[in-house]
């Protein structure tokens, strides 16, 4: 791409035509109130503080297992785990 200094996400050069449109928005001040309901969130909140991330290994038999259970169900394999965890420190 000559003249061009890279590409957008969607593809589309960057070129010294776009840059000084960049500049003169940015000039005349962007609102915030309109980025802010443009930006996405992340994973929704699991409690009143974030979640932590935690890694266990499953031998293959059990993992089968748990997908299956899973798909069966229509639920992520993280929430199957979480409610199988929950069950079993309130059954001790």
């Amino acid at each position: 791409m000559p003249g061009a200094y890279g590409a957008r996400s969607d593809g589309t050069p960057v070129t010294e035509g776009v840059i000084g449109e960049l500049a003169d928005e940015a000039e005349r001040g962007y609102d915030v109130d309109e980025i802010i309901r443009r930006r996405r969130g992340g994973r929704p909140a699991m409690g009143a503080s974030p979640a932590s991330v935690e890694s266990v290994r499953l031998d293959p038999e059990l993992k089968r297992d748990l997908l299956l259970r899973a798909a069966a169900e229509g639920r992520s394999v993280s929430d199957v785990i979480r409610s199988a965890l929950h069950q079993y420190l309130k059954a001790s």
